[in-house]
């Protein structure tokens, strides 16, 4: 089935549904699966919480570093959200479809906290190279104002950069849920789209991930020359943070090559990769969790 019009007697309204295509049936398997992800999920929920609640209730860690640790695990579990659910209840379904109006809300917001998470470890980025590299100027160049500011451009920039609302002519994506291969359903895949996702893709992930390199680049050479002391707070404040930057790299890396070349890899290929790349990212942000919990456990 492509395309599914469903008629609601109480609002007289035509809802367009798109099949997701990209899910293997495997009967056999499907409960593991679900038990996997579902577990995944949970701990993701759980401990990102948790850090969250201990940040906002300890006084002592209203501090930037802490504010932006607090703000990227929010966007984790917000990013989650967005993906597992849906996932979730798939996996148990007979039939994996999604409305077009969901599916442009999943896009929207999987693109957008993508992005953010990018912005969010720049910020952080260059928290960290003024405290260990200006500590003298930090308590006026970090003012709450200047980390307000951040955290606003860093949820809100992505939001406006985004733009997939076009005529539909195919109702079947080849993926278990919402990323660039929604352009491939579109009639018109110009040159102009093209060019407009590689402006957005340059401006969210590639320059803010220059700009991390840079700085961080520059705190390795400041620590090297310094105390023992020195290089162990930039080692243990900065080594989630290049986790979590490895982390969005490869899963930014994974949905381009995956969309342009959809047709090159086999259904089944397809859905054990992206399987194992939520399994590895989520793994990754867990191992970032305990370093974070580690840092609060030392402060």
């Amino acid at each position: 089935m492509t395309l599914r019009k469903h008629l609601f007697p109480r609002t007289g309204s035509n809802v367009t549904y798109i099949t997701l295509d990209g899910y293997v049936e495997d009967n056999k398997y499907r409960y593991v699966y679900y038990f996997i992800l579902f577990t995944v999920y949970i701990l993701i929920i759980c401990s990102n919480s948790t850090i969250v609640c201990l940040i906002w209730i300890h006084k002592n860690l209203h501090e930037p570093m802490y504010i932006f640790i607090a703000a990227l695990l929010m966007n984790t579990v917000l990013f989650s959200t967005n993906i597992y659910p849906k996932l979730l209840n798939d996996i148990l379904s007979d039939k994996q479809i999604i409305s077009y109006s969901a599916c442009l809300l999943q896009f929207f917001i999987f693109y957008s906290l993508g992005g953010s998470e990018f912005l969010l470890l720049a910020a952080m980025a260059y928290d960290r190279y003024v405290s260990i590299c200006k500590p003298l100027q930090y308590p006026t160049v970090m003012k709450n104002t200047t980390v307000s500011i951040l955290l606003v451009l860093a949820w809100t920039v992505p939001a406006f950069g985004l733009n997939a609302n076009n005529k539909l002519c195919s109702f079947t994506l080849k993926g278990v849920f919402c990323n660039n291969s929604i352009n491939h359903l579109y009639c018109d895949s110009s040159r102009a789209v093209t060019i407009y996702g590689v402006v957005v893709l340059l401006n969210l992930v590639f320059f803010p991930m220059l700009f991390i390199l840079f700085t961080y680049a520059k705190i390795l050479i400041i620590s090297y020359q310094s105390c023992g002391e020195v290089r162990r707070k930039a080692a243990q404040t900065c080594l989630p943070h290049l986790l979590v930057l490895i982390n969005y790299s490869c899963l930014v890396t994974y949905d381009i090559i995956i969309v342009r070349m959809a047709s090159d890899f086999p259904k089944t290929a397809r859905f054990v990769m992206t399987l194992q790349i939520s399994l590895t990212s989520s793994f990754i942000s867990q191992c970032t969790n305990l370093t974070s919990i580690n840092n609060l456990c030392l402060v």
